[in-house]
């Protein structure tokens, strides 16, 4: 596992751990209340209400949208690429570091050892590299560029 990280394979279910100083800086936090729920509903709707990555759905609701997003480590710009349908487990691996503070970390690691094939101490292995790339991010303030979603907007592709 640690070699396909290191080789820059990608595996299935990633963690993405935002710097501190993007923390509350999202979609849902920018855009007008009606837009965001748009832009939501339209990213549920294309995936016909499945996440994106397992397959899965919730129970209480099925997918969340979860904003992609891509990082320019030498500029500190995080940058919207995408919105993403994903289950509430997938969504839970993704902000592992809040279902740390939530209590839900042994079943977000457990989802993410089977999304991906891993044993338990392969996914730990992976958190541990993860939160490494994040203690060294948040050594630096983050611009954060959500163009991605004007754009969208601008093509009325959601909105």
């Amino acid at each position: 596992m640690s070699e396909e990280i290191e080789a820059g394979k990608s595996p299935k279910l990633t963690i993405e751990l935002v710097p501190k100083t993007s923390w509350f800086t999202n979609l849902r936090s920018i855009l007008p209340r009606e837009d965001w729920d748009m832009v939501r509903h339209a990213t549920y709707k294309s995936a016909d209400y499945h996440c994106e990555i397992c397959g899965g759905r919730g129970e209480a609701h099925p997918v969340e949208c979860h904003e992609i997003w891509g990082y320019d480590d030498d500029q500190h710009r995080q940058v919207l690429i995408g919105l993403i349908a994903l289950c509430p487990d997938c969504h839970r691996v993704k902000h592992i570091g809040l279902a740390q503070v939530r209590g839900a970390y042994p079943e977000a690691l457990q989802h993410l050892a089977r999304v991906n094939g891993w044993s338990i101490r392969e996914a730990e292995t992976y958190v541990a590299l993860a939160f490494r790339k994040w203690r060294d991010r948040n050594h630096f303030k983050w611009e954060v560029d959500i163009s991605f979603i004007k754009a969208t907007q601008n093509q009325e592709s959601f909105l």
